[in-house]
């Protein structure tokens, strides 16, 4: 009976062990998918994820690990890995909404991350929520070096701006590979002559509120000043300022500032030592990369018969041009802007406005920063954008951008001390007496 058991025993364990064999061979794209999660407005229920299966890159496989929340990727863990392949593409159509994976909120960091001086940084808040929605080692940066087989498999499961879903490995990584990796990880140097080791920043949108603010001059005292878009400052100054420091932009919101403002914006900012930062929201700004980079004429794609470069001035060099890598854009938007269109059929339409991108990216690299122009809940009072001095345009909700979350996100960045949030205060009419 006992040899009888033994052998039972033996057969068992080598099935297992077969199995084991077996599964580890098999080549896999699954996924899990989590239960729906809600999005919840502004550091939400996305901040603190339960502990859930995480995706070992090696493998496609999932592992139980420790909480999405916690866990990360290295820049050193890009690695050429043999025998992986592209997984096959994953279509928007698809998916009814945004699609759910174990990996959603996993991240790649950065050993090169700022570690800030200054006492006063926002990095020391004392907010809670904030500091436990904050990735302050999340990777940055976009740049070659970053994309291999195992990586794009894990990228291609979110759509554009978040990740390469539809695309095609190829053409991205050609892209990508011709993107320099930064000089310096830190975007910004601490001035010089600083006593207190802090870096200032303005952050400055387009919004009609600076429409007669005269902020012009509190704007360019700061060390930094970041803007986007059509960044009209001529005949604009005593409003909205003259210096531009870094300017965020993306190839459309680019072309399309140059062509839709004419006079009014030539071109874009060109100030000495100016940073240019490209969000990658989509494949024409990696065909937009290729013909930039490669200083060539495009000659296929969106921008066929386009010279990329020749829309920059004479100060633009490779060393003071960044990418934003998807990752930091997909922490945004789940960390701090997560809108209900993300639980509809318009899912993969929705991202947070390139003022929001930037505003964070300043929140990310600076330790103080002042927001100027961006939205506010009496938006109606004012013009769409500054410019209109002779025209009460208004606001259009589109459904690709969720206002009202960032009405109140930028809100509540302002009451809990992590931004100063110019919100204009109208004199009263004097009384007659």
């Amino acid at each position: 009976m006992q040899s009888q058991i033994v052998t039972v025993a033996a057969l068992l364990f080598c099935c297992g062990l077969i199995y084991v064999v077996i599964w580890n061979r098999m080549p896999s794209s699954h996924v899990v998918h989590l239960p729906t999660r809600k999005p919840e407005l502004f550091w939400g229920a996305l901040i603190t994820p339960p502990v859930t299966p995480l995706l070992n890159l090696s493998s496609g496989k999932t592992t139980a690990g420790a909480s999405v929340n916690r866990a990360t990727l290295r820049t050193s863990e890009l690695k050429h890995r043999i025998n992986i392949t592209p997984i096959p593409i994953l279509y928007k159509k698809n998916f009814t909404k945004l699609p759910k994976w174990d990996f959603d909120d996993v991240y790649m960091q950065s050993s090169g991350a700022r570690r800030p001086v200054c006492s006063k940084s926002l990095q020391n808040s004392k907010d809670k929520a904030f500091q436990e929605a904050a990735m302050w080692k999340i990777q940055l940066w976009l740049h070659n070096g970053h994309l291999n087989v195992s990586e794009w498999n894990r990228l291609t499961h979110f759509n554009n701006p978040y990740g390469f879903m539809e695309y095609n490995y190829t053409d991205i990584k050609r892209s990508v590979d011709l993107i320099p990796k930064p000089k310096y990880y830190q975007l910004l140097p601490v001035p010089s002559g600083s006593t207190d080791g802090c870096i200032r920043c303005a952050v400055v949108g387009t919004g009609g509120i600076l429409n007669g603010s005269k902020m012009g001059t509190e704007i360019d005292s700061h060390d930094y000043v970041f803007r986007m878009n059509g960044a009209v400052t001529k005949g604009f100054e005593e409003d909205v300022g003259n210096k531009t420091s870094v300017y965020v932009h993306t190839s459309f919101s680019l072309t399309q500032s140059i062509i839709g403002l004419g006079e009014s914006f030539k071109r874009i900012p060109h100030d000495e030592g100016i940073i240019y930062v490209m969000i990658p929201e989509g494949l024409r700004d990696f065909e937009w990369l290729e013909g930039l980079l490669g200083k060539k004429r495009m000659t296929y794609g969106s921008y066929k018969g386009y010279r990329p470069f020749t829309f920059y001035s004479d100060r633009f060099r490779e060393d003071k041009f960044y990418v934003l890598h998807p990752d930091f854009l997909r922490y945004i938007r789940n960390r701090f802007l997560p809108s209900k269109t993300l639980e509809t059929s318009h899912w993969a339409i929705y991202r947070p406005t390139n003022g929001a991108f930037t505003l964070f990216l300043a929140l990310h690299t600076c330790d103080i920063v002042n927001a100027y122009g961006f939205i506010t809940a009496d938006h109606s009072k004012y013009p769409n954008y500054y410019i209109h001095r002779n025209t009460k345009t208004r606001v259009i909700f589109y459904i690709n951008h969720d206002y009202n979350v960032e009405i109140k996100t930028w809100k509540k960045l302002h009451d809990a001390g992590i931004i100063n949030l110019y919100q204009r205060q109208e004199k009263p009419n004097p009384t007659v007496t």
